[in-house]
């Protein structure tokens, strides 16, 4: 299908030749006080767009880096462009250093440009505490080149400093990239889901350049309607524009006539698919001793539905528990090896006088069928919960509900096949899981995983290693520095994994409920209840 860029050049070589040479003679003439000149298509729209987040994305070569140098040096007064990698941030002035034709005014030590009354730099902020320097310092214009190498919360904290004290200078966020090719920049798709996430309810309604509006609502990214002022925790929040524009290397003029687009189909499958294609589905690409296989957990999210197998109850709740602040509960209902959306509740809602009594009212409100609670005690945050659930629900008379997860207690079980053990219980619960994901098994996996990039992300961050016969996986600290967050979603599903009642066990009693259920609806008797559990005296 033809671009925009190649349907313009088609009818420009339409015309007359004299015509065509009168044309682009005056084009020449209009813009020869600009510096940089946008493309025609994708570029310009971009460079037009009055969206106060714009995440110019796709293909290699659709002009991205260009597009942040071009409204640095002609629309903004104090410029920041990042880069994860420092060298990566010095080639980028270079690159700006040869559309503005001239070296006066740069800064090599400072990586600054002073130009035409303009001043851009350009830095590298390779760590997560580097954000840290950026702060108090405003910018009326941050670009991010190749977004998905950065963590979120580097994005955001810096973004925070996007501002300018004259009433007359436009302030605006672009981030340019290809589709993330590591967990670590599933965050990317996440917040811009609405046109790259087929799961977003309005995927595939909104186009490219379509403004949404977003603001945090207890501590989550919220879209609301319009810009506002929205009355939120009695305050008067006016709410920042958001949108995407997909740009192709077919609409950069500088690379289309080269021989780029057979660099890019020489790249391996699952690059090639980001890199050239611009497809934001793509098969992430799998580090070295990756635990859960990325192709294991996007083949159980693309086998989910939106509602559980019929007859199979709610079996366990796994439950990550919050610190406080920004920090969420999550909850992960598992019905047999189909897991509900996670339940996410800001951790402002739970007060920490009443941690145990507040947290468990949203665990109750989500429970059903008897389902087995386990509980997050990492930390020490899931105390109160634990105490407070195993007061209410446990007695001396039946084996508990209420179980304690202590990721760092030793295992004492082993790998399926028998070869190896583990470092501890956390190590064995992401394994037992990956176990239950391998579509290697008799009759496939049973894992239906909900969509979604972070639950993706979370699930195929962690690393292992094998020490003297025992599988460690990466410990946690690590894996949440790496992310610049917390794996709530992922940790809660996979401890929901870790106990209550599975078809292995429990699939004969649910065929014969679901027997019994069908027979009677032919019978026009009533539907029976499905009560799980060694006991039948919990919630319905």
């Amino acid at each position: 299908m033809p671009s925009a860029l190649d349907e313009i050049i088609a009818s420009l070589d339409a015309l007359a030749p004299g015509v065509r040479d009168a044309l682009l003679k005056d084009c020449v003439a209009q813009s020869a006080h600009m510096p940089w000149v946008p493309n025609p298509g994708p570029q310009s729209m971009a460079y037009l767009s009055q969206a106060d987040e714009l995440f110019f994305g796709g293909s290699a070569g659709g002009g991205k880096t260009d597009l942040e140098i071009g409204l640095a040096i002609t629309q903004h007064k104090r410029s920041l462009i990042l880069r994860r990698i420092n060298l990566d941030a010095i080639s980028i002035a270079e690159r700006a250093l040869e559309i503005i034709k001239i070296r006066d005014g740069f800064n090599a030590t400072k990586q600054t440009l002073h130009y035409q009354g303009r001043m851009i730099e350009f830095h590298g902020i390779p760590n997560f505490e580097d954000r840290q320097r950026f702060k108090g310092d405003p910018k009326d214009f941050i670009g991010w080149d190749e977004i998905g190498d950065f963590l979120e919360g580097q994005y955001t904290f810096v973004n925070g400093w996007n501002r300018s004290t004259d009433p007359n200078q436009r302030s605006r966020v672009v981030a340019t990239g290809n589709p993330p090719t590591t967990p670590e920049g599933m965050w990317v798709i996440k917040r811009w889901a609405a046109w790259l996430d087929p799961a977003h309810p309005k995927f595939g309604i909104v186009k490219d350049g379509d403004l949404l509006w977003y603001t945090t609502i207890g501590g989550e990214d919220t879209e609301v309607d319009g810009p506002g002022p929205h009355m939120i925790d009695g305050e008067k929040i006016i709410a920042k524009s958001r949108t995407f524009i997909r740009g192709k290397l077919s609409d950069n003029p500088d690379l289309h006539r080269t021989n780029y687009d057979a660099v890019l189909a020489g790249l391996p499958p699952e690059l090639r698919e980001a890199y050239r294609d611009g497809k934001f589905d793509a098969g992430l690409k799998d580090r070295p001793f990756q635990l859960i296989p990325t192709a294991w957990a996007r083949a159980a999210q693309e086998r989910w539905t939106d509602r559980p197998p019929v007859g199979v109850p709610m079996c366990a709740i796994g439950i990550d528990c919050t610190g406080g602040g920004l920090d969420p509960m999550v909850i992960a209902p598992r019905h047999d090896g189909w897991y509900a959306l996670p339940v996410s509740i800001p951790g402002k809602d739970i007060p920490a006088g009443m941690a145990g009594r507040a947290a468990a009212g949203y665990v109750v409100a989500e429970r059903r069928d008897n389902a087995i609670m386990i509980v997050d005690m990492g930390g020490g945050y899931g105390g109160p919960l634990y105490e407070h659930l195993h007061t209410n629900f446990d007695n001396a008379e039946r084996e508990p509900i209420v179980l304690g997860f202590k990721g760092s207690e030793a295992s004492v079980r082993r790998s399926q096949d028998g070869h190896l053990g583990f470092g501890n219980r956390r190590t064995e619960a992401l394994w037992r899981f990956r176990e239950a994901l391998d579509p290697g098994q008799a009759g496939g996996s049973p894992i239906f995983l909900p969509p979604g990039g972070r639950v993706l992300g979370d699930l195929t961050a962690v690393t292992y290693e094998v020490r003297r016969g025992m599988i460690h996986a990466e410990p946690k600290e690590h894996v949440v520095k790496r992310l610049g967050r917390s794996t709530n979603d992922g940790d809660a599903i996979v401890m929901a994994w870790t106990a209550g009642p599975i078809a292995s066990t429990d699939g004969a009693a649910w065929d014969s409920m679901r027997n019994e259920m069908s027979r009677s609806m032919r019978l026009g008797g009533r539907r029976p209840v499905v009560v799980v559990g060694r006991q039948n005296s919990g919630r319905r």
